[in-house]
């Protein structure tokens, strides 16, 4: 029966982005895209999202690709900084995909990746440790992680990549959660080939 929720949770992501992700292309460069979530979700740093709608962007400097804010609609206030790694995949699509990992029962889902409409290239979210292996365990796929003790780096106000808390996270060494509780280096679970048996059903 679990097994069946996997993947009917699996089959309807891209529906659930469908739904109620609704690209908007203001910056190519900082991949700007305004989200409605008709129910609630999990990101990184026990940070659950009220059903409503939000702003997602990269941080703006060049060099913090893999580094996501997420802001109320107006960007007006600032929800959370997240650490992210370079996501994959075989083939773009023409909209926007946000894909989520299944949590406990009854829980929302958390957020898993994002790809902008057109890219191969996206962001898979970190989560700190503790939570990591949790969600591991319960959606039976490895995630990456960092340590525990940066988790409340990610609410902090971060205005560009030299603020404390991001820096942290970006020197932070980051590791695999797999569903059997086995931890190993993140390259070998989140390498940069599209191929890989973590990328294929994308």
């Amino acid at each position: 029966m679990k097994v069946l929720r996997r993947m009917a949770v699996a089959l309807c992501v891209v529906t659930l982005a469908g739904a109620f992700g609704s690209p908007t292309k203001a910056d190519e460069g900082n991949k700007l895209t305004i989200f409605t979530f008709s129910q609630p979700v999990e990101l990184p740093g026990n940070k659950i999202l009220p059903a409503g709608t939000y702003a997602f962007k990269l941080m703006d400097s060049a060099g913090d690709r893999n580094v996501v804010q997420i802001f109320n609609k107006d960007m007006t206030m600032l929800h959370a900084t997240i650490l992210t790694i370079p996501d994959y995949r075989l083939q773009p699509h023409d909209k926007t995909i946000v894909k989520f990992s299944e949590t406990s029962q009854g829980g929302p889902e958390a957020i898993k990746e994002w790809f902008y409409p057109g890219d191969l290239y996206g962001q898979e979210f970190v989560y700190p440790k503790s939570r990591a292996t949790q969600i591991a365990k319960a959606s039976n796929q490895s995630v990456p992680a960092m340590p525990s003790e940066l988790s409340g780096n990610i609410t902090q106000p971060a205005s560009n990549s030299k603020a404390p808390s991001v820096t942290a996270m970006k020197g932070a060494q980051l590791k695999s959660e797999d569903a059997n509780g086995k931890e190993s280096n993140v390259e070998q679970s989140f390498g940069s080939n599209p191929s890989n048996s973590n990328s294929q059903n994308r």
